[in-house]
């Protein structure tokens, strides 16, 4: 049987092409709001680091009504740190739409996605966004996507797909570029007359299978997916076990169901297949894993998540601060806290190492693991985090490393230095052609010759560049790459940094703190332009003499510090520094506090 009266699809974009606003403009549009209901801008996005930088993380289901047929939507991540959000949110729908921006076109993420959507033979709408921008390029876009899409050998249906010119900030969208744009209503009629009804067999033994997990205090796992036959009850005795049969089958019960109308869950007793449920009362639920009724198991088939690519290792931190800031401090708070990500984060992986103290935890990307890092500090844990590593693998008894695609959007003056610094680390031109007045650069590098570029990257743009990058592939290793070209100002002794320790110090590099500033000995407290590290005592205080001009003091200037965010910092740290983070400080040190042990580890060395 055909579900007539539903359509299940996801929206697939680079980072910030406009999918959140969009969905917005959906929702308001379809009369999911009160006329006079207060709705914040980018309502899906409900993290708080979500909303703070403009990006969405977690994949998220939203429902829309139109003409008596109920949309499921779902908004997914950008950014290809979180592609194991998506990858696995595309085995629920039918169909997707590719929204991508009038001015830049497809970039490395929009790839990624699509990619994954034409392997399962998804149908896929074409939305050309933010048609109002005054550097909007509808006719070469328009050819880049169908450049993208016979790249990626879609069938002759998928070229086919209609093109759609929206532009989501004015709520409008129009078949004819050259038309007035009224409201949405022509991207509502495509999605009912292109994206296929679920095909249900409402008669079968009920089947389900996990595409995501919430997780709840009080219900515990949420398990979110698409019932693939027959029909679901509160109450349904049911087998649970996967596809790839890593876990024995075992037997659960259905507590309580829930029906995404709007943004909200509402309760209901019973679905049928094609509906997009979630359930609560299975404790051990995982992404994956097939729910069938009691009476006939049979799993579905579920996509392998792509495997993780950089690794860190998270430790309890040692650090003479230590437990002052932090309301978790030990071993066990943040074990258990890392495994408790794993119950909803599929593309992460920990694992214990030979310390009690300290666990490998792997991930997709800088950001990804950046982002729990974040998240783990607003919650009150304090951690020692290592410099970010590559996860190398061994093919046919050679050495591999993880390959990134980079794509490069600079003006044309800036091409120079941007070519020099990605050649030293290791990448290779694929191709360039020119974007107006800027021209657009696709390397292949070595996910280790990103690290602690993106800094030099926005310096030797101005500002002006944009770069973003995606997995490619693992090739035979490359060689060494060229460590930071700095050194590090490493505090003298421990107490509170002052105004005439600073000024003498910043002769020496570029400062990261203020006067005030607590310190210890180890701890980095700037840069140095020289690649070796320097000791430099900034609570060093004037010595007081009684022929002391009044004011003297004030005629000190200190150049502002550079202030680092978590990624900056993360992009600093060298072989032998550490990262401490705690709820209220993020502090770089040397892993070996104590300046003459150190002197010492290094005059070994150089013997």
């Amino acid at each position: 049987m055909v579900r007539e009266d539903l359509r299940n699809i996801a929206i697939i974009a680079h980072v910030d092409h406009g999918k959140t606003t969009l969905v917005d403009q959906m929702l308001r549009q379809s009369g999911t709001f009160r006329e006079n209901q207060a709705v914040e801008e980018r309502v899906m996005d409900s993290g708080d680091i979500e909303r703070e930088r403009g990006i969405t993380i977690l994949a998220k289901n939203t429902s829309i009504k139109y003409k008596d047929v109920k949309i499921n939507v779902i908004d997914t991540p950008g950014h290809a740190d979180f592609g194991g959000e998506v990858e696995r949110v595309l085995k629920m729908v039918n169909g997707v739409i590719l929204l991508v921006d009038a001015a830049e076109g497809p970039m490395p993420q929009t790839r990624f996605v699509l990619q994954k959507s034409l392997e399962l033979g998804h149908r896929v709408i074409v939305v050309i966004n933010k048609i109002d921008k005054p550097d909007a390029r509808l006719g070469e876009v328009e050819d880049e996507v169908l450049e993208l899409l016979m790249d990626l050998d879609a069938t002759d249906e998928q070229l086919d797909s209609p093109i759609l010119y929206c532009s989501g900030r004015d709520g409008t969208a129009k078949k004819n570029p050259d038309d007035e744009g009224v409201d949405m209503i022509p991207l509502f009629e495509e999605i009912l007359s292109y994206i296929p009804a679920p095909e249900a067999d409402l008669e079968g033994t009920m089947q389900y299978l996990v595409s995501s997990i919430d997780y709840n205090e009080y219900v515990g796992r949420i398990a979110i997916g698409r019932i693939e036959r027959g029909s679901m009850k509160v109450g349904q005795e049911v087998i649970i076990g996967d596809y790839h049969q890593t876990k024995n089958q075992y037997k659960g019960k259905i507590v309580t169901m829930y029906q995404i109308e709007g943004l909200n869950r509402v309760p209901c007793d019973s679905a049928k297949a094609g509906d997009i449920v979630c359930i609560s009362g299975i404790e051990n639920i995982t992404i994956g894993d097939t729910i069938c009724d009691s009476s006939n198991f049979e799993a579905v088939p579920f996509v392998k998540i792509s495997e993780p690519t950089v690794e860190m290792t998270f430790s309890v931190n040692n650090s003479p601060f230590a437990g002052r800031e932090g309301k978790y401090v030990t071993t066990r708070h943040i074990r258990d806290r890392l495994f408790k990500e794993l119950l909803k984060d599929v593309s992460l992986r920990v694992s214990e190492t030979d310390s009690a103290d300290s666990f490998k935890v792997a991930g997709r990307g800088e950001m990804h693991l950046s982002i729990l890092i974040e998240n783990m500090r607003r919650e009150g844990y304090e951690l020692g985090v290592s410099t970010p590593r590559v996860l190398f693998k061994e093919i046919d008894g050679k050495l591999n490393e993880p390959i990134e695609s980079l794509v490069i959007d600079v003006p044309e003056n800036c091409v120079g230095p941007v070519m020099e610094k990605i050649g030293a680390r290791k990448g290779e031109l694929q191709e360039m052609s020119p974007v107006g007045s800027r021209m657009k650069l696709r390397f292949l590098i070595p996910a280790r010759g990103l690290f602690g570029y993106k800094s030099e990257f926005l310096t030797d743009t101005k500002g002006e560049g944009i770069m973003s990058s995606v997995f490619d592939s693992y090739q035979p290793y490359k060689g060494d790459i060229p460590k930071r070209p700095t050194g590090s100002l490493v505090a003298f002794e421990t107490g509170e940094a002052v105004t005439y320790g600073l000024y003498n110090a910043q002769e020496r590099g570029e400062l990261f703190i203020t006067p005030g500033t607590q310190v210890y000995e180890g701890m980095i407290v700037g840069s140095s332009p020289k690649q070796e590290d320097l000791i430099v005592n900034v609570c060093k205080k004037k010595h007081l003499t009684n022929t002391r001009a009044s004011g003297s003091d004030d005629a000190l200037r200190l150049t502002p510090p550079r202030v680092l965010s978590l990624e900056d910092s993360l992009e600093f740290l060298a072989e032998d520094e550490l990262l401490e983070v705690t709820p209220k400080n993020i502090r770089i040190r040397k892993k070996t506090l104590s300046n003459t042990q150190r002197a010492k580890d290094r005059a070994k060395i150089n013997a």
